[in-house]
């Protein structure tokens, strides 16, 4: 069993030196079962949505320990093994909202970093762009008043899935966003399968862009349900193609800050985790 470990964002400073190992860029729309544990190792796991149902943490029943909040109350509420990545979703800057946003968590024992933003658009119009400048002026705030705590994004990909780019977005030197993460979802219904190549294809095109492998958090899919790019359905994986994303994903990412899996609760008519007692199994082997 790996250690629980729940210390702050220099945990991340220990994973710079650790190598990286080959990448594999097999496509297939097979299902291949791999043994349990061969996917990315870390002591944080997290799977938003949903998580506090009638004051009780639930995905703490697959060994999720990075809980998705949002007010100080729920940070209050967790259980002493679970810690809180607190979700904002403004990039307006540091300005006077995010500021008040922010401030009622600093200092709290159970704040491990806050989630700026879920796929930031910095060629949208209007009130819905979000420059990377907007994302410095948040994570230089955080930093300065709280310099331990990390800030995140998961990037939006302007591409497709398989052909995936993430050029001229965020990255360490425009945002100072710490660590980035990348959601490949390969399980569509167009396919009738999975197409593990996309998770290959979207850490090389990171990589392209600007952010370094230790910075990258993996996004594992544990949905289906809504249209996908390839004009199908995202399908929600079987216990062996979870068994395998988590193993693709273990050589390309081998020792992350955390990983995530989307979608604990679920959304807009989806499957996700809380519905999927046999994905959770697959889960709560992969975290513990």
């Amino acid at each position: 069993m790996k250690a629980l470990v729940l210390t702050l964002f220099g945990y991340a400073s220990l994973l710079v030196a650790m190598p990286a190992m080959a990448r594999s860029t097999t496509r297939s729309t097979t299902t291949t079962v791999s043994s349990g544990g061969s996917g990315p190792v870390t002591s944080l796991h997290y799977a938003p949505n949903n998580n506090l149902v009638n004051g009780s943490y639930v995905p703490g029943t697959a060994y999720f320990n990075l809980a998705d909040v949002s007010k100080l109350s729920e940070l209050n509420s967790l259980p002493s093994d679970v810690m809180g990545l607190v979700w904002l979703g403004l990039c307006n800057g540091a300005d006077d909202a995010f500021i008040s946003a922010v401030q009622p968590f600093l200092g709290n024992p159970k704040l491990w970093g806050f989630y700026l933003m879920d796929e930031p658009n910095p060629f949208a119009n209007g009130a819905s762009r979000c420059p990377a400048a907007n994302l410095k002026a948040e994570s230089d705030w955080v930093h300065t008043h709280a310099p331990r705590i990390p800030t995140f994004v998961v990037l939006q990909n302007f591409n497709t899935s398989i052909a995936p780019t993430y050029a001229n977005t965020y990255n360490p030197a425009n945002s100072h966003v710490d660590l980035f993460g990348l959601d490949p979802y390969p399980c569509r219904t167009e396919i009738n399968g999975c197409d593990y190549d996309m998770i290959g294809a979207a850490v090389q095109a990171a990589e392209a862009a600007g952010i370094p492998v230790e910075k990258i958090v993996p996004v594992y899919q544990a949905f289906g349900g809504p249209r996908d790019d390839g004009g199908g359905k995202y399908l929600l994986p079987t216990t062996g193609q979870e068994e395998q994303i988590l193993s693709i994903w273990g050589p390309l990412v081998p020792y992350p800050v955390f990983d995530y899996a989307y979608s604990w609760g679920v959304q807009h008519r989806d499957q996700a985790l809380e519905i999927a007692p046999e994905l959770q199994a697959v889960f709560a082997a992969h975290n513990q």
